[in-house]
């Protein structure tokens, strides 16, 4: 389990990031690309580090506080054609791409280098669409030569290792109770849309994004000349739909005890009949373990069936359309339109596919991150800036450590373990110690399919050269480009990327109040995944462990219960609700890492008080900080993407957690009248 502060949509940006201020104004969509940047004394956003241009003055900050310190800027950024929604984090993105996108130019012009000629070989679009789906036959002949099930197995098992997905995901991971130890994780898969709902449930769009899938199956089969397409699709449908009706829920599959299974090689054959076990583990490379982690048993046992109740051509078709979707973006111009059309437009909502050089940075930063990131944060991350970023680690560490000594609902013996489990941190900040060789990983100039396919193995091969290795604790799960930041309770360490480390979210130039509101509750975030509804259950060693008393875990639930029953009344989209708790690690996280943010902001203040700026009270500041950070506009279909899928809640709800803080109360005064108002009472105060 891996929590996230937040995740970006599919598609990439559109706008060109020139310069962070001139983005974040009301007319955020035409800003020049030649707009001056601010001057080296001043911060890049607003007057102090907060855009107030952007603020909505007409709406009270106690009917909604997220649209009194973003209405504005809602109103008036358009979300470019190539993305499904646009924020900070996606400006951000925008940001990181086009540095990016500097270093890929400059190494293109070099033969050799690796992190060159893989984006060469996605930018040179004529060469790609010259060779149609040719670079594609070699598996689908492989597919189409499957003789019986135990053929198909071992096909599944071995275009696993190039990227392409089957009923049963494969990885190497730590064993969440052994956690000195790597073992072959196992979970459901194989879906071809985002989830169980699209395939299950008959709200009027899912049922519109069926008949579409529909369509796509059908059109991929077309384009490498399979004929019957339409009724093919609609069986392979069905065979999928077999596979979501076995699925676990996302709610279930959150659970860090449910999917903790650790099965024997004997208990596959047992438990999921029907499926060639041994030919599936074999292929991959993984038959020679003594035991592996299943996430979801009885999904398992339920895709096994389906798979032994379906005819083998139905299976051979549903490969095939699996092998072809992962290969389609890499294709020529038909199979990256139809991919788009269905991945990007039907699911969420996004017009225009983006620009092939950005669609390239993306896939190197994704294939060879690494490599690229060690240029990136040697032109674009200063020692300054990681200095002062630990700085704000500790800080906010240290105002948890506070909260933990005076934590009245924990038992007095599990604050001692608490503390110990904090003290024990390991944060990470901008980029790993040690880079991650790819000298083994073959890039050829002209061969864009192969490069990806290789890509896809060697990360495969990758894991499963952890097995049997100590672990590699300086090991990162982000590339340092990506806007985004994460907790790993395994490792018991809070990771933040270089490219997060930027307005709105740090700024070295702004006031204190916005740094602690933005990267400060982003930090503390991070730190309070370790605590939350799942976190919590890992114990300093990261070990799986049920390490608190009954009683603190019986007041525990009781508090987070009512979160969940908060944001359950959430309604988005009409007649769709936030899931409370599917988003319940991620609320704990933001509640929480305002909480303790902003006991780090009063102590950064050593006594003094905050000074008035532009009117704005200290206090004001710290939450329009956190505000500022959610501002993002959706699209209709990518909002209800995540409304089935997403463990985060959507960015106004998040921004309007401050209803349950007592200081946002005195800071903005809200009236008992309006929408946010919680009495006293009523109030969710965990950490």
């Amino acid at each position: 389990m891996r929590s996230s502060i937040f995740v970006l949509a599919a598609s990439t940006a559109l706008v060109t990031a020139s310069n962070v201020a001139a983005q974040t104004t009301p007319a955020a969509s035409q800003a020049p690309a030649s707009t001056p940047a601010p001057a080296a004394d001043r911060p890049q956003l607003g007057a102090f580090g907060f855009d107030a241009a952007g603020m909505d003055r007409s709406v009270k900050p106690g009917s909604n506080f997220y649209a009194f310190a973003n209405g504005t800027w809602t109103k008036a950024t358009a979300i470019p054609a190539d993305r499904s929604s646009y924020g900070m984090f996606t400006l951000l993105d925008d940001l990181s791409t086009n540095r990016s996108r500097e270093i890929l130019d400059a190494e293109a012009k070099r033969p050799g280098s690796k992190i060159g000629d893989f984006y060469a070989s996605f930018t040179d679009e004529a060469a790609v669409n010259a060779k149609g789906a040719a670079p594609l036959q070699p598996t689908l002949a492989e597919i189409k030569a499957v003789k019986d099930k135990q053929q198909l197995a071992a096909a599944m098992g071995k275009l696993l290792r190039q990227g392409v997905a089957s009923p049963f995901a494969v990885y190497v991971g730590q064993d969440d109770k052994a956690p000195d130890t790597y073992i072959v994780g196992m979970m459901q898969s194989g879906l071809g849309m985002p989830d169980r709902d699209y395939y299950l449930k008959t709200d009027a769009k899912l049922v519109e994004a069926k008949t579409a899938y529909a369509a796509y199956l059908a059109k991929l089969l077309t384009l490498v000349g399979e004929p019957n397409a339409d009724a093919r699709a609609a069986a392979i449908i069905a065979f999928e739909t077999s596979l979501a009706q076995a699925h676990w829920t996302r709610v279930e599959s959150r659970d860090s005890d449910k999917v903790y299974n650790k099965l024997a090689r004997a208990d596959f054959d047992r438990q999921a009949p029907g499926f060639d076990w041994t030919a599936f583990l074999g292929a991959a490379g993984v038959a020679d373990q003594g035991n592996y982690l299943v996430a979801q048993p009885s999904a398992f046992t339920g895709s096994a069936k389906a798979i032994a109740s379906a005819p083998l051509p139905v299976l051979k078709d549903y490969m095939l359309v699996r092998a072809i979707n992962a290969a389609a973006p890499y294709l020529s111009q038909p199979f990256v339109e139809a991919s788009f059309a269905f991945n990007q437009t039907t699911l969420s909502g996004t017009p225009q596919n983006r620009e092939r050089w950005k669609r390239g940075v993306t896939l190197v930063k994704n294939s060879l991150g690494e490599e690229l990131g060690k240029q990136y944060v040697a032109k674009w991350f200063t020692p300054e800036t990681k200095a002062a970023a630990l700085d704000l680690v500790k800080n906010v560490i240290a105002a948890l450590d506070t909260r933990l000594q005076n934590l009245a609902w924990m038992d007095p013996a599990t604050r001692v373990k608490a503390r110990a489990k904090l003290a024990a941190f390991t944060p990470k900040i901008g980029y790993p110690d040690t880079w991650r060789d790819y000298s083994t990983l073959e890039v050829r100039r002209g061969d864009l399919l192969g490069n990806v396919q290789r890509a896809e193995a060697f990360e495969f091969q990758r894991g499963l050269n952890k097995l049997g290795k100590p672990i590699d604790r300086g090991e990162w799960g982000m590339t340092p480009m990506e806007i985004n930041a994460y907790a790993n309770p395994t490792m018991n360490e809070i990771v933040f990327p270089a490219a997060i480390l930027q307005p709105p979210f740090f700024d070295p130039k702004a006031d204190a109040a916005v740094n602690y509101g933005g990267i400060g509750a982003v930090i503390g975030h991070e730190i309070s995944h370790h605590f939350d509804d799942q976190g919590s259950k890992y114990d300093l060693t990261g070990k799986l462990t049920t390490w608190w008393t009954p009683q603190d875990i019986e007041r525990f639930k009781g508090l987070t219960d009512k979160l969940v029953k908060q944001y359950d009344a959430y309604e988005p989209l009409p007649g769709m609700h936030v899931q409370g708790a599917l988003t319940l690690g991620e609320n704990i996280a933001d509640l929480a890492g305002l909480t303790m943010s902003y006991d780090a902001y009063k102590l950064s203040l050593q006594g003094k008080p905050a000074p008035v700026l532009d009117g704005f009270t200290g206090d004001q500041r710290f939450y329009l900080g956190w505000a500022q950070v959610w501002r993002l506009n959706y699209r209709e279909a990518a909002l209800r993407q995540r409304l089935l899928t997403d463990p985060h809640a959507p960015n106004e709800q998040r921004g309007n957690v401050v209803r349950n803080l007592d200081p946002w109360y005195s800071a903005f005064k809200p009236a008992t009248s309006d929408t946010l108002y919680l009495a006293p009472g009523d109030r969710v105060r965990i950490w």
